[in-house]
């Protein structure tokens, strides 16, 4: 129990510092990206491309600097450090834990003659679909606040823009002498600058609008959102029973699959899972988000059902899909750090137990 527990700790702290380091090299494309999400756009802009905007990440983001600085890129970055440390080592954890609980039921299993001792793949879906549920319950709050703080300048722009239509409306109405008064809360609203916006601000924020529950935002796509690594062993296992049917015939063994062809198969199978969840990480973004971002009422959501019907009836199904090429970036950028800084954790603390015990042997057995 002691080897599994250890094990289990190692992987967690390994996830965690390969899920900040992560984090902090992907977290610009990570904010652009939840901005592209969160911006509601009318189905009528569509057909004008005359009005269309340039939404292309790279100016998105040489934007953003240009109007908050580079401090706007890493906007919410502490509490999402928080996040995707807890999140990793969280997820590894109890990843841990249930396999080696597993593996040791399938011995006990094969032992007793009902089956080969081995675990089977729906069974490993099973643990990541757990654990990652776990995980999602677990850290939702932080989320949340990192939502909001990514997106709170947008928000804050919002606001401001409701402020200068209604005082504009009232200039064209108003009288000589009202009109200066007029004018001068316009020149304030245009030299106001979004204020400070800490994660402190941000709790207060989220708890004065809806209470306890407001930290729970967009729990149910989240969680929906679990089923993504099945969906993409669903997809690799297809292609890969379809490529090696196609193989039946020829000099090579029917099961040997190259490796370029394991890796380009996984790239397919998880750029699938991705285009078909993003729509959930849409739904879940805006409903983070401060409903200031939706201008009016019919862009403002009280759940997750009513966002879905309003964005279908106001925006079409391009807007699920918002920002999907930033986050393919983002996501496999990400991942291939992650599990490239986890493994290397692994070996250096599995190498480290080693050595201390190699030193601390001999002295031990003189005692």
């Amino acid at each position: 129990m002691g080897g599994c527990m250890s094990s289990a700790v190692v992987n967690g702290l390994a996830g965690a510092g390969g899920g900040i380091i992560a984090q902090i090299i992907t977290y610009p494309l990570q904010t652009v990206n939840t901005r592209q999400q969160t911006e509601r756009s009318a189905k009528k802009k569509k057909a004008g491309g005359a009005a269309a905007t340039n939404t292309s990440t790279l100016f998105q983001m040489l934007q953003l600097i240009q109007a908050e600085g580079w401090g706007g890129l890493y906007s919410g970055l502490k509490p999402s450090l928080i996040g995707s440390a807890a999140s990793q080592g969280i997820y590894y954890y109890f990843y841990q834990i249930l396999k080696n609980k597993v593996e040791d039921l399938a011995v006990a299993r094969g032992k007793k003659g009902l089956g080969d001792g081995t675990v089977g793949m729906f069974s490993w879906l099973g643990i990541a679909a757990v654990a990652g549920s776990i995980n999602v319950l677990l850290t939702n709050p932080i989320w949340v606040l990192v939502t909001r703080m990514q997106t709170h300048t947008q928000a804050e722009k919002k606001i401001m823009e409701s402020k200068k239509e209604l005082l504009l409306k009232d200039v064209s109405r108003a009288n000589s002498t009202e009109v200066s008064i007029l004018k001068d809360r316009l020149y304030k609203i245009d030299s106001e600058k979004p204020r400070p916006y800490g994660t402190i601000l941000a709790v207060r924020e989220v708890y004065r609008e809806s209470g306890i529950r407001g930290f729970w935002k967009g729990l149910i796509p989240t969680l929906i959102m679990v089923c993504n690594p099945s969906i993409q062993f669903m997809i690799y296992e297809t292609l890969a029973k379809r490529l090696r049917s196609k193989r039946s015939g020829k000099e090579l063994p029917k099961k040997n699959l190259t490796a370029m062809e394991v890796f380009l198969l996984g790239a397919i199978a998880k750029l699938g899972a991705t285009v078909v969840t993003y729509p959930l990480l849409v739904v879940k973004s805006r409903l983070q988000a401060k409903q200031e971002i939706g201008r009016n009422v019919m862009s403002r959501y009280t759940g997750t059902m009513d966002a879905i019907i309003k964005m279908i009836r106001y925006e079409g199904f391009h807007g699920f899909y918002k920002g999907m090429g930033t986050k393919i970036v983002q996501s496999v950028f990400a991942a291939s750090v992650l599990f490239m800084v986890k493994e290397e954790l692994v070996k250096f603390v599995v190498l480290l137990i080693a050595r201390s015990r190699t030193l601390l042997g001999p002295s031990s057995k003189k005692r």
